[in-house]
C-alpha cells in the first residue's frame, strides 16, 4: 500500500498531457501483453485494446476476459491495482482542467482568439447588460469581449468573454484581440462624478487604441462616450470615429419628448433591435444614380431612406448623385431589410 500511495502521489502532481501519455502507454502495453499472453482469447489487437479499455473504466462487458493464469495474474496486478487507480487520476485531471479553464475564463485571464467581435470597455454592469443584449439580439451573431479592472466577469453568457486588466495597457487590449475586432466602444466612468476626470480616463484609453492602430497598421473603429462637449476636440485629435455625449443625449431626448409627445417611443424603437421598425445600414446599389432613385425604390419595397451616414437632409438633396462608397441608413423591419440586401 505504501508503494501505491507513493505512485498515486506522483501521478496527482503531473500535468494532464503527461497523464494522457502515460494512459496511452499503459493501454498499449497492456493490450500487447494480453495479445501475446492469450492469442486465442484475443485474436486481434483491437480485441485486446477493447478489453483493456472496458476493464480500466470498470465497465466489463464480459465479451472478452483472460482465461490463462498469466493473463489473470497480469490483470490483478496491473489493471486492478495500478491501472484503475491511474485511470481515476487521469479522469480527475480532465475534470480539474475543465474547472481551471472555467475559473480562468471567469477571472478574465484567458486570451480571446476570435474575430469580428465587439469590445466594450469601462461600462457599468447595468449599462453593459443593455448593450450586450442589443448586440446579441442583432442580426450579426458576433461575440462580445468586455475589458475591465474587475476580478470576475460582470456578465456570464456563452458569447460574452471577459479580459481583466487596465484597458489603457497595450497587452490587455491585445489579449482581447483588438486587431480583429469590428469596433471598440469606450464608456464613460459612471463612478467618477467629475466630468474632467472621467473624460480624461476615456481619452487615455482611446489614445492607447489609436497607438495600437498606428503601430500595427490597423483601422480600429472606435466609439467613445464622454460627459462634456467641450472635450470633443481632444477626442478628434485622437482620431476617434464617433463621440457620444452621455448627459447631453439624455437631456435632448427629454426635451424632445416634452415638446413632441410620444417622440421618445420612436427613438427607443430605433435604438432597439428587439422588434418592429429598426435602423439598418446598407451599401448603395449600382443602378441608383441619385438619392431620389434610391428613396423611391426603397419606399416601394417598404423601407424609408433617412440618411447617407453624414446628414439627415436627403429629401433636400434628392437630385444629388450618390457616391459609390456611401453608406445608406434606412428604417424598416428585418424581413424587408433582408429582402433589400439579399
Amino acid at each position: 500500500m505504501w508503494i501505491l500511495h507513493k505512485i498515486f502521489s506522483k501521478l496527482t502532481k503531473i500535468s494532464l498531457l503527461h497523464a494522457a501519455v502515460l494512459a496511452l502507454l499503459m493501454i498499449i502495453i497492456s493490450s500487447i501483453t494480453m495479445r501475446l499472453a492469450e492469442p486465442e482469447t484475443f485474436p486481434r489487437f483491437i480485441d485486446a485494446v477493447w478489453w483493456t479499455m472496458t476493464t480500466l473504466v470498470t465497465v466489463g462487458y464480459g465479451d472478452y476476459y483472460p482465461k490463462s493464469d498469466i493473463g489473470r495474474i497480469f490483470t490483478m496486478i496491473l489493471i486492478y491495482t495500478v491501472g484503475i487507480g491511474a485511470m481515476g487520476v487521469i479522469i480527475g485531471k480532465v475534470f480539474e482542467s475543465f474547472s481551471m479553464y472555467r475559473k480562468l475564463k471567469e477571472e478574465g485571464q484567458l486570451t480571446y482568439s476570435g474575430k469580428g467581435h465587439y469590445i466594450l470597455i469601462g461600462a457599468s454592469k447595468e449599462k453593459l447588460e443593455n448593450v450586450v443584449e442589443e448586440i446579441l439580439n442583432g442580426r450579426d451573431k458576433c461575440d462580445v469581449v468586455i475589458v475591465d479592472h474587475a476580478v470576475r466577469t460582470p456578465i456570464e453568457q456563452n458569447r460574452v468573454h471577459f479580459v481583466s486588466g487596465n484597458p489603457a495597457e497595450e497587452e490587455v487590449l491585445l489579449k482581447a484581440n483588438i486587431l480583429e475586432a469590428k469596433s471598440v466602444a469606450i464608456f464613460s466612468d459612471d463612478r467618477n462624478d467629475f466630468a474632467e476626470y472621467a473624460d480624461g480616463k476615456t481619452l487615455l484609453t482611446a489614445s492607447r487604441v489609436e497607438h495600437i492602430s498606428k503601430k500595427y497598421d490597423k483601422n480600429i473603429y472606435t466609439i467613445v462616450e464622454i460627459k462634456k462637449d467641450k472635450h470633443i476636440a481632444l477626442f478628434e485629435h485622437a482620431n476617434v470615429d464617433e463621440v457620444i455625449l452621455s448627459n447631453d443625449s439624455v437631456s435632448r431626448l427629454m426635451a424632445q419628448a416634452a415638446i413632441h409627445h410620444g417622440s421618445s417611443k420612436l427613438f427607443n424603437q430605433m435604438l432597439s433591435s428587439a422588434d418592429g421598425e429598426n435602423l439598418y445600414e446598407m451599401k448603395t446599389k449600382p443602378h441608383w444614380n441619385t438619392y431620389r432613385d434610391a428613396a423611391m425604390e426603397l419606399f416601394n419595397m417598404g423601407a424609408t431612406l433617412i440618411s447617407d451616414g453624414s446628414a439627415l437632409d436627403i429629401a433636400r438633396r434628392h437630385n444629388e448623385k450618390i457616391p459609390e462608397d456611401a453608406n445608406l441608413f434606412i428604417i424598416c423591419d428585418e424581413i424587408t431589410y433582408r429582402k433589400i440586401v439579399g
